[in-house]
């Protein structure tokens, strides 16, 4: 990609990887009046996450963004090992996107040798994810409210793809009273219709093809919702979808998009969550269903 040469580089962020002196930066800009934004990720960065910086940079006057591969969030099986890091490629995006800081810690700055202590979730963190991934919102939590000390900004931004998670963050901050506001960005896709995911970087070309099957499959469950279908067809429809394009179907669900409880409410407002297995890359959508 050429640049045009009047054009200036956009600045880099400032690299910082001490919790304590990143802790310190934004109490600084903090007691100067600025409003800070926060964005959490584990790198190998994409559009979705340039819009969630973006999103804080127009609403924020700083914004800093964490890159931490998060080792409590995996299971032994899963792919903590080979997922993506590319720091300075990520860099160069949030530049771009006018990110103050990016904070990238070692392990061992996020968990201190001997550290023996654990945010432990219940409630929406029960169910689906949860019930798949044993032990990974406890590993999301702790990491989390780790990173929301070490930049205490004044809100935080998550994107939609991963509903569950938003939903268990709220609710930890709720309950252990955090000083932080919690957005939630709407997700961001591929022309196909595909969310946005670092996993999609996995797929085979064959994969790729059939991996529209969940957005597709949740786009017929946002027509059928709107004809008044019921939520147990609804939830058939998305199972048909992924088999059809010979995707494992983990679940496939319409519940409360809050509790993420079946609907006491048959009316809505509802959220339809799928997540499928395609060779050994897993994926996961949802699509926010409105009050009827």
């Amino acid at each position: 990609m050429t640049t045009d040469m009047n054009t200036p580089n956009p600045a880099l962020p400032e690299i910082e990887r001490d919790p304590a002196r990143m802790r310190e930066r934004i109490a600084a800009a903090r007691a100067a009046g600025r409003r800070v934004g926060f964005v959490p990720t584990m790198g190998a960065l994409h559009a979705g996450h340039a819009s969630l910086a973006a999103r804080a940079r127009a609403e924020c006057d700083d914004v800093a963004v964490s890159i931490f591969v998060n080792p409590t969030q995996f299971a032994p099986h899963e792919d903590f090992g080979r997922y993506p890091r590319t720091l300075a490629t990520d860099c160069q995006l949030l530049g771009e996107q006018g990110v103050r800081w990016v904070f990238a810690p070692e392990v061992a700055a996020m968990y201190p040798p001997g550290a023996a202590t654990r945010v432990v979730v219940q409630g929406p963190a029960d169910r689906f994810e949860g019930a798949s991934r044993p032990g990974h919102f406890d590993g999301v939590a702790t990491v989390v409210c780790r990173l929301f000390q070490a930049v205490p900004a004044g809100a935080a931004y998550f994107g939609a793809k991963d509903w569950q998670q938003t939903v268990v963050v709220k609710r930890m901050v709720r309950d252990l009273g955090l000083p932080i506001g919690i957005i939630v960005c709407p997700t961001v896709r591929e022309p196909d219709g595909l969310a946005m995911s670092s996993r999609n970087a996995y797929l085979s070309p064959a994969e790729r093809l059939r991996a529209v099957a969940l957005s597709a499959g949740l786009a017929q469950a946002g027509r059928l919702w709107s004809e008044g279908t019921g939520v147990p067809a609804i939830e058939a429809a998305l199972r048909q979808s992924l088999a059809a394009h010979d995707v494992a179907c983990d679940y496939a669900a319409v519940v409360d998009p809050e509790s993420l409880e079946p609907l006491a409410d048959a009316s809505g407002p509802a959220i339809a969550l799928v997540a499928g297995r395609l060779g050994s890359t897993r994926l996961i959508d949802n699509r926010e269903l409105p009050r009827r």
